[in-house]
């Protein structure tokens, strides 16, 4: 079998790919082995210089990777360079602060010198997905290569393009051979390697239901998991906010990669009072998004990764109408060639729908409204997922004291949720649990070891 890149555009086949042997698989954890093995004898400073070649590698040909992300997944091309040099961002940060993130902590012991060091763990096992194809990668391999571990990559079959390249930047950056290395395999291959000895830490960005699976194998084999799921993450507008901000940030936040986004603005929560004024310039911003092809410089919204991702999300939203929620723009399959499907807003969504408990994953935003704050912050819980939150308030004091009473793994006032090298990324219940980035995502992958020495 191949892995097939399909422009989701306009349908068109681009280019297959062979599936990775057993033989193949074998090989490349031999190798994996022994670059995990050499890399964590290297110092900081030559991990560093890896990670700020990287960067250089991914500025310098920004151009190319941003037009590869374009064409398998249909990203408008302003967002996918956006997304490469986020990549490069990323990998300065590792590169500036390592080091730091990295260095032994002393602990206070009569009698004893004692030390807490932190070491790699070995070969981590990346299975990614399509959305954000560069970044999500970037986004554990920066931390997983800072920490000394060396990286596989099982990415999403419908980016194999994004995959190669990925490993063409560590490879043009001067890594080690085996050190990142990225398998064309399916889904049913994934056990195999999580129970493989060789392999001693999982992560994963993806589904609620692969998350489960994964963790069931990662369970069994008894190896470390890190699990950023899904997400339907709550825009609570306040009367007191900024409608205008609220409005052009929960467009940017709904709308971005055709929605295609775990922590996009998904379940907008509105004060009763606001809810009309709010959504009358929500609507008038949604309307004047320019959607079709992602090439076009002037496109703000292209297609849907795949068909029968269009296929599932119109499901939920028939359902939605079916039972008495209200579109007040968008929702219907457009005619004509590719997976698009339009800015779209449901009103009046209720429980008991299933786009009131699931996750939209595309270009459809939802309408709740809200007696007042305290019903408007029980709405936002009640969900299961935890990902991000974005509160709207003037008040600032208030409302970092309400982000706190938010049951996600971030939560923002007045700001749309973003993931950031600098700070903690990850969520809760069912979206999963770790963190990625900054200091706490390196230490996910390493081996935080007590070292005593008696005087």
């Amino acid at each position: 079998m191949s892995f097939d890149s399909i422009n989701p555009a306009t349908d068109e086949r681009i280019a297959s790919f062979p599936e990775t042997s057993p033989e193949e698989i074998e090989a490349a954890l031999t190798r994996a082995t022994r670059a995990a093995s050499q890399w964590q004898r290297q110092g900081i400073d030559k991990r560093a210089a890896l990670l700020q070649a990287a960067a250089a590698v991914l500025r310098a040909d920004l151009e190319r990777y941003a037009r590869i992300i374009t064409l398998e997944v249909g990203k408008p091309i302003m967002e996918a360079r956006g997304e490469v040099e986020k990549c490069a961002w990323a990998c300065d940060y590792y590169a500036e602060n390592g080091a730091r993130l990295l260095r032994d902590e002393k602990v206070d012991i009569p009698d004893a010198q004692v030390s807490v060091a932190f070491l790699p763990l070995g070969v981590v096992l990346a299975i990614m997905p399509w959305n954000f194809p560069f970044w999500q990668v970037f986004r554990f391999a920066t931390a997983a290569l800072t920490a000394g571990n060396a990286a596989l990559l099982k990415h999403a079959a419908n980016v194999p393009q994004c995959a190669l390249a990925i490993a063409e930047i560590f490879a043009r950056a001067g890594a080690p051979e085996g050190l990142f290395q990225s398998l064309m395999i399916r889904a049913s291959a994934v056990a195999a390697l999580i129970e493989d000895p060789r392999v001693h830490a999982v992560t994963l960005t993806g589904s609620e239901a692969a998350g489960r699976a994964v963790a069931a194998v990662a369970g069994r084999a008894l190896k470390k998991t890190v699990l950023e799921l899904g997400g339907s993450d709550a825009f609570i507008v306040l009367p007191d906010a900024d409608l205008e901000g609220a409005a052009e940030a929960a467009v940017r936040s709904r709308y971005q990669n055709a929605g295609q986004s775990c922590i996009a603005a998904k379940r907008l929560i509105l004060v009763e009072a606001i809810a009309e004024p709010f959504l009358e310039r929500f609507e008038a911003r949604a309307r004047a998004l320019k959607v079709g092809d992602p090439g076009d410089e002037t496109v703000r919204m292209g297609p849907l990764a795949r068909r029968d991702l269009r296929a599932a999300l119109h499901e939920q939203v028939m359902d939605a109408l079916d039972q008495g929620a209200v579109a007040r723009f968008g929702c219907q399959i457009p005619a004509g060639a590719g997976n698009y499907y339009p800015p779209s807003l449901l009103d009046h969504v209720r429980p008991g729908m299933r786009a009131y408990g699931e996750e939209l994953f595309g270009p459809v935003a939802i309408v709740l409204r809200a007696r007042d704050t305290e019903h408007a912050l029980a709405q936002a819980n009640d969900n299961r997922y935890g990902l991000g939150a974005s509160l709207w308030t003037q008040d600032t004091v208030r409302g970092a004291a309400l982000a706190r009473r938010l049951e996600s793994g971030s939560s923002f006032v007045n700001a749309m949720v973003k993931s950031d090298p600098r700070v903690p990324f990850g969520g809760v219940k069912a979206s999963g649990y770790g963190r990625e980035l900054a200091l706490y995502g390196v230490r996910e992958f390493l081996n935080i070891k007590t070292v005593w020495v008696a005087s």
